[in-house]
């Protein structure tokens, strides 16, 4: 849920009662988003599933799971001829 920065200052506190229950805020100004308020969560090895845990690490965007099949980069190399200057001499031009 978007809050603009006014509306979370004229109702800090319910804001933060809400964090504290579980919702996410997306903070913003003029339209564009500033900051996420949300409620600081410990979390006990010893309380959490193993599937909660599998779970909650496959939400985050830069976990990748190991069953997964290796990417290469879709990237190539460049590969320069010979004569052709390097990329590093073409800037090293550019800034004089």
């Amino acid at each position: 849920m978007e809050v603009s920065v006014r509306d979370l200052k004229n109702h800090l506190s319910e804001y933060l009662r809400r964090a504290r229950a579980g919702e996410e805020f997306v903070v913003t100004s003029h339209g564009r988003a500033l900051a996420r308020l949300s409620g600081v969560f410990t979390h006990r090895p010893e309380q959490e599933t193993e599937d909660a845990v599998i779970a909650r690490l496959r939400a985050l965007p830069f976990v990748r799971s190991a069953n997964q099949p290796w990417q290469e980069s879709p990237v190539l190399p460049i590969i320069l001829e010979d004569g052709q200057p390097e990329v590093s001499d073409l800037v090293l031009a550019d800034r004089e």
